[in-house]
């Protein structure tokens, strides 16, 4: 005779409780909406937050993962992030600028995720960035050896606005109600985008020089554009520290091609370029990444820290 053994109520409970908490860890249960509708969209850093806010308008809540003043390349995720992320509608990153970011999103189950990286063309330029390279003599500039792709599209309004077009595809996939004012918030910013791009061409017409100094190799694609050549004090990395041999090559390109100022950024540290730039008797002035916008950035937005950066880079080449 088989006795089957008694379960007692509590346990059937419990193992109750233990399924669904399993569950709920394993697949996505969250609605991806806020508590007023609106499609929950979780960005990487800031160029994306203000790409989701300006083509989701009203219709999105949008929550960025970097805070102001960080540095996006150092980020680390609390659970509570990864836990916000889980629960995005749609998610706006860029893969390979921030590992911890690539792993938690790859995770999260969510269906609707627009990288930046896929929609635009990449290019490696941790060695080699554009124009004329000139310690070597081949077409490009030059920072500190570093291989892998560069993510600094956002600084290319062409590029930047390639990437918009692909996050208003994923917004309209994912909030299908709201396609049409996604697609017309698009078309307003891509006109924008074009409008600073025609800023950035006329406005470096005429210049005295080609050549600018920086701290890392941020402006790869903004020097491309506009047939500059960026000068990296170090590679892509803004903490990573030059060679001896690096220096002494600034020294020489510095002296050689007129250059008049040595740019620093707003979030990685200024010692190094100040540094060069009291060796050389040279100025210095900040040229923005756009990583971030804090107090000490010149402008509220893309759009005026990219003017300010314009201004600047006439400045220093001899435009005005």
């Amino acid at each position: 005779m088989n006795v089957r053994p008694r379960i007692s109520t509590a346990a059937v409970a419990g193992a109750a409780v233990l399924g669904l908490v399993t569950l709920s860890a394993c697949s996505p249960t969250a609605s991806g909406r806020s508590d007023d509708g609106k499609l929950k969209v979780t960005a990487s850093f800031y160029p994306l937050q203000f790409l989701a806010e300006q083509i989701g308008g009203s219709h999105v809540e949008v929550s960025n993962l970097t805070k102001p003043g960080v540095e996006p390349h150092d980020l680390t995720l609390t659970a509570k992030q990864t836990a916000q992320l889980d629960e995005s509608g749609a998610i706006v990153y860029l893969k390979g600028l921030q590992p911890a970011v690539d792993d938690s999103v790859k995770q999260s189950g969510v269906k609707h995720i627009a990288d930046a990286a896929e929609l635009t063309s990449m290019e490696a330029h941790g060695t080699e960035v554009d124009g004329h390279h000139h310690t070597t003599g081949d077409n490009s500039s030059h920072s500190e050896a570093e291989p892998g792709q560069d993510p600094h599209v956002w600084l290319d309004p062409v590029k930047f606005a390639e990437v918009a077009k692909g996050v208003n595809k994923t917004f309209g996939q994912a909030d299908p109600k709201n396609k049409a004012a996604y697609q017309k918030n698009t078309d307003e910013l891509v006109k924008k985008l074009d409008a600073l791009n025609t800023e950035f061409k006329d406005g470096l017409k005429n210049r005295a020089s080609d050549t600018f100094i920086t701290t890392h190799a941020a402006f790869g694609y903004l020097a491309e554009r506009y047939g500059l050549v960026e000068e990296a004090i170090s590679g892509l990395d803004p903490e990573s520290e030059p060679s001896a041999n690096r220096i002494k090559e600034l020294h020489t390109l510095a002296q050689s091609h007129h250059v008049s100022t040595v740019f620093f950024e707003t979030l990685a540290n200024p010692a190094t370029a100040k540094t060069l730039a009291g060796d050389l008797h040279l100025k210095t002035d900040v040229l923005d990444p756009l990583e971030g916008i804090t107090d000490k950035s010149r402008g509220k937005d893309y759009f005026s820290v990219q003017r300010a950066n314009l201004a600047a880079l006439q400045k220093a080449l001899g435009t005005k």
